[in-house]
Order: C-alpha cells, then structure tokens, then sequence
C-alpha cells in the first residue's frame, strides 16, 4: 500500500459536483485531489447518456461557479454542448482528477484529525491510502444502473437495457418497446423511441403529476429566489397542472 499525497482535501467523483468543488477551491488556493473512478471526468454525460439528452432545467440553474453558459446558448442545453462547457470548464481551471480510483473505504482518524481514504487503483491494481482534512463526496445518485429483479425477464427474448446503454432508438423502428419509468430519462427515452417509429409504451409504479418546463422554471423560481416553502410551491405547482392538463387518468391511465 503506498501513501502518495496528503491534501488538504479530497473530491470523490469528477462529475460537474466534483468539477465544481475542485474549481472553487482552486480560486482559494487551496490544495485538493480529485479520484474518478471512471477513466474521465463527466462520465455519466460523456459515456453513458442518450444522444438528445438536454439539460432539463433553465441553463442558469445549471451553470457551475465561475463560469456562466454563455448569453447565446439556448435555455435548455443539449448534450454535446454541456460537454463541451465541461471540457473548457476542467481546461480554465487545470483540473487534473486522477482516473480509475474506486474508494473502498474511508474514515475519520481522530488520532490525527484526519481522513483515511483507502483507494484501488484500476490501471495498476494496487491499494492507494490518502489522507486529507476534509472530505467531499461527490459521486452522484445515479451512478450505478439499477435494474430491478423481474419475475421471467431472464427468460425475455428480446432486449432488455438500461437507460445508460441506449442512445436513440434508431434500431427499434417498427418494434414493440416498453420504457418501465417515467422520470425524466423514461419520458424523455419514450418519446425519441417514438420519433423513430417504434411502437412505444411507458408504465410507471405510482401516480404521477405532469409539469411543463415552464412550471419547473416558476416553481424554482419561487423557492431559490423568493425562498417559498417547498410544500407551497408543489401545492402550487399541482394546481397548475390540473389547470394545464386536466384530469390525466383519462389520457394516460394515471390517477392521481
């Protein structure tokens, strides 16, 4: 096991989070280490999203410190051009994470008022130990696909994917395809399927309310500006989308 740096602190996870904490930090001059377990930075962007992914959110609240999105983006920015933004983001910055480091543990030394970050290196295969002042974990919540256990999918004779393997539905046109979710990427995935001419269904686990762009705009909005409780802002964003869709059990077999 080798001992390699000790700084002041250590950034887990080389996403925009990570990209952000290191950027910030580099304005303070202080000294960090970035680990990624992946062989880039912005690896869920890079290798693993669909073709037409967009930012889902207004670009203003989706730029990292520093560095604004430039005035001639567009509201919502496609994939291609927010890795383009990461790419001159790590460049002004000179961030330099370290790929191929899974953590595998990591504690806090009270002896030494330190953290003892135990890393395994991918590239060598060797156990790095690190040690910092302080800690950020920025590894993201959808950085491990998850696909539930079904009852007989192993015995599907189709194809069965998770979202991080599909990149546009070019190859299901004429297909029967079915997207279990609708989150963003669910709704998002079922639509392109169907632009490319494949016979799409979605089913989701529980009810659902429909908000448009332009209610996700106001409601955040209203709590990141004007500081309204968040239970008054989904109370006002339900009512918009009565208003908006209707009842939507009619339309899509969704009570609510």
């Amino acid at each position: 096991m080798a001992t390699i740096q000790e700084p002041k602190v250590i950034i887990v996870g080389a996403g925009p989070a990570g990209l952000a904490t290191a950027a910030c930090l580099k304005k303070k001059s202080v000294p960090y280490l970035v680990l990624e377990k992946d062989d880039c930075y912005g690896s869920m962007w890079k290798k693993y999203s669909y073709d037409r992914l967009h930012l889902h959110l207004d670009k203003q609240f989706c730029q990292l410190p520093h560095i604004p999105f430039p005035s001639s983006s567009p509201t919502y920015i496609p994939k291609k051009e927010f890795i383009q933004y990461l790419d001159d983001y790590v460049s002004h910055f000179n961030i330099s994470p370290l790929y191929k480091r899974t953590v595998e543990s990591a504690f806090f030394e009270e002896s030494t008022r330190k953290w003892n970050v135990k890393v395994r290196n991918g590239n060598s295969g060797d156990v790095e130990e690190y040690f910092s002042k302080f800690l950020v974990v920025a590894t993201g919540e959808a950085s491990y696909p998850f696909i539930p256990q079904v009852p007989g999918l192993e015995n599907f004779a189709g194809e069965a994917i998770h979202t991080t393997k599909y990149k546009n539905g070019e190859k299901f046109k004429g297909k029967r395809v079915l997207v279990v979710g609708c989150g963003n990427s669910g709704m998002e995935i079922a639509l392109d399927l169907a632009n490319h001419g494949a016979k799409t269904s979605i089913i989701v686990r529980s009810q659902i309310h429909l908000i448009s762009r332009e209610m996700a705009y106001l409601g955040l909005v209203m709590l990141l500006k004007y500081s309204v409780p968040y239970k008054l802002v989904d109370l006002i964003m339900v009512m918009l989308s009565k208003v908006k869709y209707g009842e939507i059990s009619k339309y899509y077999g969704v009570k609510r």
